[in-house]
């Protein structure tokens, strides 16, 4: 038995034109991989779009390449994620779906505080799925699905969901995948990482989703599952080139960067520039990134990215008592709220805490974020 699970492709992602075509390009690599190593079928376990409702040339390209698919006779079941996942319940996956290029397997009935997944059936396999929805909401229904028993046949179970087991001791909502159905295969999409563990799989991205992923995993990715063996298939089609400066005066950074990127190879690729710091002479808005990038261009940079998020102004220096500076924090929250009465006012202390959570070291950017997201959720008392 020989068949691919993908995931998270976020077709339409990316505002950069640039980094969208590349996500396209990936992801039909990721469809003349499937065909050219003969699969049985594929397996996509959400996050085909980046949105509900992507752009119509979005779609017009994603139905060329399932056409593909169906012409080599290779029959696609897949499952909404938390992205391509509606309130409604309508989704352009149902219009792929109807078009005959793919089968949605998510199907269940609720019965006695149970879901019970039905099986769509093929040849000798059962495959079960049950869509990923916004901030990990699954997560809590996932821990009261069972599978409708299909003796005698393969078993896949497809969901898009965050395991305990990939993320360790972070504290996020997750699901302890000791407590899923007993099946013969997990395919699993969401965290966008490279994780595979006996007959558990995360497909990975085809195409990474944000200028963190394209530095940390280079590329994208999917699974081939052959006879039994989880196979990791890389797809990279640009080289990244990282770059990562600290600077303490903007006046002279532009010159320092473009210094850096004399010595390296850029020509197509994807040039990524991240400057940190304390600038003590200077604002941000000096560093001319438009003539950086310029340059990059001229020596034939394929695109480029630019990050400021970690360059500040130096704070002006407060002068406050002694008495004072002991619980500044404390004294500016309660100057604040004294000049601005408001009844959201209460949930300032508690959102202070939130927001200076810091992403642990084991822990993926998706994870920090639902943590994050969890937490100022609970602090507002949204459900």
């Amino acid at each position: 038995m020989k068949f691919a699970h993908l995931g998270d492709c976020h077709l339409g992602g990316w505002r950069q034109p640039e980094l969208r075509t590349l996500n396209f390009q990936s992801f039909q690599e990721a469809v003349a991989r499937c065909i050219k190593k003969k699969v049985e079928f594929a397996l996509i376990a959400g996050d085909l779009f980046d949105s509900p409702y992507p752009p119509i040339e979005t779609l017009k390209n994603t139905f060329a390449e399932f056409r593909k698919l169906k012409d080599a006779k290779i029959p696609v079941f897949i499952i909404a994620g938390s992205h391509d996942y509606s309130v409604s319940g309508k989704t352009f996956l149902d219009v792929l779906e109807k078009a005959g290029f793919c089968k949605n397997v998510s199907k269940f009935a609720e019965k006695n505080s149970k879901i019970f997944l039905e099986p769509t059936l093929y040849k000798n396999i059962a495959i079960y799925g049950f869509s990923g929805k916004k901030s990990g909401m699954e997560v809590e229904e996932i821990e009261r699905i069972k599978i409708q028993d299909s003796p005698g046949l393969f078993k896949i179970l497809m969901l898009h969901t965050t395991i305990r087991d990939a993320i360790g001791n972070v504290p996020v909502k997750a699901v302890d995948e000791k407590s899923l159905p007993k099946v013969d295969y997990l395919a699993l999409s969401h965290l966008h990482i490279n994780y595979v563990n006996k007959n558990i799989a995360y497909s990975g991205p085809t195409f990474p989703n944000n200028l963190s992923e394209l530095e940390e995993l280079q590329g994208g990715s999917f699974c081939v599952f052959n006879n039994g063996r989880i196979e990791r298939e890389q797809i990279k089609i640009k080289e990244v080139v990282p770059i990562h400066l600290e600077i303490n005066n903007s006046l002279t950074a532009t010159e320092k960067i473009l210094d850096f990127l004399k010595d390296k190879t850029l020509k197509d690729k994807i040039v990524i520039v991240r400057v940190s710091g304390i600038l003590e002479k200077g604002k941000i808005v000096d560093v001319d990134f438009n003539k950086i990038e310029s340059f990059a261009k001229e020596r034939g940079a394929y695109t480029f990215l630019k990050s400021t998020s970690k360059l500040h102004m130096q704070e002006p220096e407060l002068k406050f008592g002694v008495s004072q500076s002991e619980n500044l924090e404390e004294q500016i929250i309660k100057q604040f709220m004294e000049n601005n009465p408001n009844k959201f006012n209460s949930f300032i202390n508690e959102l202070m805490k939130n927001l200076s959570i810091e992403k642990q070291e084991d822990e993926t950017h998706s994870a920090f974020e639902d943590r994050l997201l969890t937490e100022i959720k609970n602090s507002l008392s949204l459900k």
